[in-house]
């Protein structure tokens, strides 16, 4: 999902999503610390999106309009 479509999104959806986001992230530790997962880059794509999802709520929170959008 693009960062676009996210700020679309209601608070929240944000945090319901950040929220599922994190559990999968968990998830997937335990699947590849056990040895079910062998695609360890998922665990990297799944960090970032939580991050997004961290980044937007802040942006709201701190009341901080993206550029390009002011």
């Amino acid at each position: 999902m693009k960062t676009s479509d996210i700020r679309l999104m209601s608070t929240e959806e944000l945090k319901a999503k950040l929220m599922d986001t994190r559990n999968e992230l968990l998830n997937l530790r335990f699947q590849v610390v056990t040895g079910q997962q062998t695609d360890t880059s998922r665990l990297k794509t799944i960090r970032r999106q939580v991050a997004v999802y961290e980044t937007v709520l802040r942006e709201r929170e701190l009341g901080i309009q993206p550029e390009g959008e002011k």
